[in-house]
């Protein structure tokens, strides 16, 4: 049995990083250690543990299930440790050094981070922010585990835990290339509403981080018993607009994208020919955070930076 007196309580930060990276180098970096400090931590934590907890498998370490049957209950004791130290430590972006992990989709990566990251890079030198794509997996999930400190997302059911404020409404537009030839020829002028039948005849473009070929368009279009051809679907808005700007692509975008990209790219902006339910992109984060003044000084630059871009 373990003797929790004499127990070296950094050896649960080592497991918690190799849980995560599931390798002992990227676990070094995460804990700003050496591999061989990491191994050695995890060599003393087997000892105290009479268990190897990781097996190597191939070039991926596999925990054991004396390792799995410690993720919940470590895991959910630094989270702890660390919501009661934050939360009476005071955040001073002029002089911390610390590193958010932010999630959402990747028209945000495109157009609001590098906004943010651009501005705060002198009001908070030490501030480092790593982003992942919506495709990262389910918010609430990442959340519960701590790999992303907030989420940006279209609203969906969370637990209770799951805390939100709205970022922005994000209505939806239709783009094309400005000289794509049917659309000319239909005589529409950018701003107007695309005719249905047109909409429904052209090929469409959509973001997809699963591969599916509808989405909420669809839906839509289904209550007025129509359908479009989903011809093409992308990870990335980026890549469906460079699809739209060389093709007779349609795509069914949000706003902000659109007025980013229509004059880089020569596309033209239209309104779509039927009403699509206007997302109202939120902010997800723990409750856990709800008073830790790192957490709320974040939260509050997004908001700020979201009203600067898109008053």
């Amino acid at each position: 049995m373990t003797n929790f007196r004499t127990f070296d309580l950094n050896l649960l930060r080592v497991f918690d990083a190799l849980m995560r990276t599931r390798n002992v180098t990227q676990s070094g970096e995460m804990l700003g250690l050496s591999q061989p400090s990491v191994s050695a931590a995890l060599s003393r934590l087997r000892a105290h543990l009479e268990d190897p907890l990781f097996v190597r498998v191939g070039h991926k370490m596999v925990p054991t299930p004396r390792a799995e049957a410690l993720v919940a209950p470590v895991t959910q004791a630094l989270q702890s440790l660390e919501t009661s130290l934050a939360q009476t430590a005071a955040f001073d972006p002029r002089t911390a050094e610390h590193v958010f992990s932010v999630q959402g989709a990747d028209f945000l990566s495109a157009r609001l981070m590098p906004a943010l990251a651009a501005r705060l890079a002198d009001e908070a030198p030490g501030v480092a922010f790593r982003y992942f794509d919506s495709g990262q997996g389910n918010l609430t999930a990442l959340l519960e585990r701590g790999e992303i400190d907030i989420a940006m997302e279209q609203p969906q059911e969370t637990p209770s835990w799951v805390s939100r404020t709205l970022l922005f409404p994000s209505p939806f537009v239709v783009i094309a290339a400005h000289d794509n030839p049917v659309v000319a020829a239909a005589g529409v002028q950018g701003g107007a509403h695309l005719p249905l039948d047109l909409f429904c005849t052209l090929p469409h473009a959509i973001r997809s981080v699963d591969g599916s070929l509808s989405g909420m368009t669809d839906a839509a279009l289904a209550r007025v018993g129509r359908k479009r051809r989903v011809m093409l679907a992308l990870p990335h808005f980026d890549a469906i607009a460079q699809t739209v700007a060389k093709s007779r692509y349609l795509s069914v975008v949000p706003v902000q994208l659109a007025d980013d990209l229509a004059e880089r790219l020569d596309l033209s902006v239209f309104q779509p020919p039927f009403e699509i339910p206007t997302p109202q992109m939120q902010i997800y984060w723990h409750s856990r955070d709800d008073n830790v003044p790192a957490h709320q000084w974040l939260r509050r630059e997004i908001q700020a930076e979201v009203a600067r871009l898109w008053p």
